[in-house]
Formats: structure tokens, C-alpha cells, sequence
């Protein structure tokens, strides 16, 4: 199988004051991908990558805010079979960290809803339902390393007063949940790799106009 190269740039903001790049063991998103890579082929983590590459996508260009971006690329990017209104239906209420209260980034728990989409219980529940326990416990601590937070409120203080910054940031931070809840998929999932739409991960999305935009803002 082969993957065509991934051309969209991570924009990453300032990094934590907690963290020291170019150190010999790796840290924050450098770390949570160096321990899934021990188990990872180098297709899942092709696979990942787009995902991420999507989501950031889906959320740069209008026509979607982070929760339902992260589901929207799972969703379609790993054949999930949820049709777009109930992905939209299921993420309204996540966005701006739980429906604007500033808590748990959207993009975070839109991503814990695609852990609970491809390796839930379904009717079985006990250990299934703590497998996914487990995997949305992993994806939180590993996105907390990497940005030094999961709080909506705490990520965009730096960048609330600067709009441009602050769609940036969200963009990029929705790729970053978005290949972080992949990876953990994958790994306990790999048969989703032999059948990723990988037509549509490397379509360009198109921009939207303005209009669009602020009509995407008002209805998710």
C-alpha cells in the first residue's frame, strides 16, 4: 500500500514551560509516539498522520470547529459508518472546552469519542469498556505532555485576544488529538489500516468562504 506524502505543516505554538526540546529521551507528543511506534508499523503511523493531517485541515479551512473535525476525520478516514449530521449531532455540545465552560478541549474529547466508536464495548461491556477506559486515560496524559494541558481555558489564554492565532492553534491541536486517538486505534485495531479511505484522507479540503465559516461557527 502506498501513501502519498503529507503536505500540511503542524503550526505549533509555543511550547510549555515544562518542556525541554532536543533532549536524548523523548517528551510530550515526541514520547506518547515513540512508545506507540514500538507496536505501530510504519503504515499505521502513515495512516495516523493523515488523520491528524485532516482533522487540522477540516478545522483551518471552516468548515468544521475541533471536536466534530477529530470525529469527522476518524469517522470517514477509518470507516466508521457514522453519517456527518449524527457526527455533528454527537460532538455540538464539546466544543470551546464542554459547550464554551473553558474545560476539556473539544478536540481531546471528540477524539475520546472516536476511541469509544472503533474499539468499544457495544453490548458487551466489562473489559472492552475499560479498554477504552484506558485508551482515553493514555491519549489525555499523552496530550498533556505535549501542550501542558487539556483545559480549553489554560491552551488559548496566550492566544485569546489574537483570532488568527487562535484558530491556528486550535487547527493544530485538533491534528494532534485527532493521530493520537488513531495511533491508540490502530494499535489494538490493525485490520482498520488494510481498509483506511485513504482517497479521501489525501483530498484537499476546500476553503470556505466567509459566510460559510460563520455559519459552521454558529451551528456546531
Amino acid at each position: 500500500m502506498t501513501f502519498p506524502p503529507i503536505q500540511l505543516k503542524f503550526i505549533k505554538p509555543a511550547p510549555h514551560e515544562g518542556f525541554k526540546r532536543g533532549v536524548a529521551i523523548p517528551t510530550g507528543r515526541e514520547r506518547s509516539i515513540f512508545k506507540t511506534s514500538q507496536h505501530n508499523s510504519p503504515e499505521t503511523q502513515d495512516i495516523s498522520q493523515l488523520v491528524g493531517a485532516k482533522a487540522q485541515e477540516l478545522f483551518s479551512r471552516g468548515h468544521m470547529l475541533c471536536a466534530p473535525a477529530v470525529l469527522t476525520a476518524l469517522n470517514l478516514g477509518l470507516g466508521g459508518g457514522l453519517d456527518q449530521p449524527l457526527v455533528n449531532n454527537l460532538t455540538a455540545g464539546l466544543g470551546e472546552g464542554l459547550g464554551g465552560a473553558g474545560c476539556l478541549c473539544g478536540a481531546v474529547s471528540g477524539a475520546c469519542v472516536g476511541l469509544g466508536l472503533f474499539i468499544g464495548a457495544g453490548k458487551d461491556g466489562g473489559r472492552a469498556s475499560r479498554r477504552v477506559a484506558e485508551a482515553s486515560h493514555q491519549l489525555h496524559d499523552s496530550f498533556k505532555a505535549e501542550r501542558g494541558s487539556t483545559c480549553c481555558r489554560v491552551l488559548s489564554k496566550k492566544v485569546k485576544d489574537d483570532k488568527k492565532a487562535h484558530m491556528a492553534q486550535c487547527a493544530e491541536l485538533s491534528g494532534l488529538a485527532a493521530e493520537l486517538a488513531c495511533r491508540a486505534i490502530l494499535l489494538q485495531r490493525p485490520e482498520l489500516a488494510q481498509t483506511a479511505d485513504l482517497d479521501y484522507l489525501s483530498q484537499k479540503v476546500a476553503k470556505k468562504s466567509g459566510l460559510a465559516r460563520l455559519a459552521t461557527a454558529v451551528s456546531s
